[in-house]
């Protein structure tokens, strides 16, 4: 799906005239006996991405301000890089808006009558259509409640944390610093990633890839002491591994997950009406697929045949669980 979403990417960024996407390449480490490093090489080798293995020493001499753990090693995948969110989805609902397509923002949706048509009543008014399709992150069940139909999702709140660089620039793009993804951190039983400064100079990004349950209303209430505990991971990472940054963060901002059991999306239809179509799940690395994903609502939408093999994002696939109420 990767193929295609860069495809289409690049055409969104030639009609927009603006640049989405900054290619930095991905650094993935982690131990050479580890399995998922291995999963990971062996995807892009059957996808023909252009990447590199890196032993050791390599590394090193290439990436100098990286502090590795005995035995790490790393492996580049050189198409990698970083989506401008808030531009892509300016440039998108610009392209689209002279299309035709009509964009109502800050209306809340307050029912949803299944039927045909179907019909979504907004505080500001009501609409009728054949298909309906449901985006809404971490709101999904509140949505699908009244339909009888509750997901297996998970809504966590991530701190999303900035590092000041000790040397400005010396993490940044103009230095070649790729995103790095770490696999094997022994403090950390999820991964740990980041991006080169640039969105805010001299800071970069380095995050925790899970959080803490958080009531989507309530996501900007004061930290719990759970918060502080995932800062305290990243602080020891910052401080082990990134030695060219400050080991507390001097930015902190939020953001929700909506995560489903196996971290694979939900693109469906719902089971007891055919024309409401979910998209969910999204376990934060959901951005990058989006043109593949809108395509894909589309065709279910439309009735037409899916361009991928949905199996892996099917709602069945959780009825073993107890946890879907369909």
């Amino acid at each position: 799906m990767m193929a295609e979403c860069y495809r289409i990417w690049a055409q969104l960024e030639h009609e927009a005239g603006t640049q989405l996407y900054r290619q930095t390449g991905l650094l993935l480490l982690g131990m050479k006996e580890n399995p998922e490093l291995k999963t990971i090489q062996a995807t892009l080798s059957s996808q023909g991405v252009e990447h590199q293995y890196l032993p050791s020493e390599e590394l090193k001499q290439r990436f100098p301000n990286i502090r590795l753990a005995r035995g790490e090693v790393g492996l580049l995948d050189k198409s990698g890089g970083v989506l401008y969110a808030d531009k892509a989805l300016r440039a998108l609902q610009d392209v689209i808006q002279q299309l035709g397509v009509i964009v109502r923002d800050g209306e809340k949706v307050m029912e949803i009558k299944p039927g045909l048509p179907v019909v979504v009543k907004t505080t500001s008014r009501s609409y009728k259509a054949k298909s309906l399709i449901i985006t809404a992150g971490p709101w999904t069940n509140q949505l699908l409640h009244p339909l009888g139909v509750e997901l297996p999702l998970q809504t966590l709140r991530i701190n999303v944390c900035y590092w000041r660089e000790k040397v400005p620039g010396s993490y940044g793009v103009s230095q070649a610093f790729p995103c790095f993804l770490g696999l094997d951190f022994s403090l950390a039983p999820h991964h740990i990633y980041g991006l080169p400064s640039g969105e805010y100079p001299g800071l970069m990004k380095v995050c925790y890839h899970h959080g803490n349950n958080a009531d989507p209303e309530e996501r900007d209430c004061p930290t719990a002491f759970s918060d502080i505990k995932d800062v305290h991971i990243l602080s020891r990472f910052v401080r082990d591994r990134l030695p060219g940054l400050e080991p507390e963060p001097a930015v902190m901002e939020h953001c929700m997950y909506t995560n489903t059991p196996d971290k694979h999306f939900i693109l469906d239809r719902l089971p007891k009406y055919d024309n409401i179509v979910i998209g969910a799940g999204f376990s934060g690395h959901g951005f990058k697929l989006s043109p593949v994903v809108g395509k894909i609502l589309y065709e279910l939408s439309m009735k037409l045949t899916p361009s991928y093999d949905l199996t892996p994002f099917r709602i069945s696939r959780f009825l073993g669980l107890g946890k879907a109420h369909l």
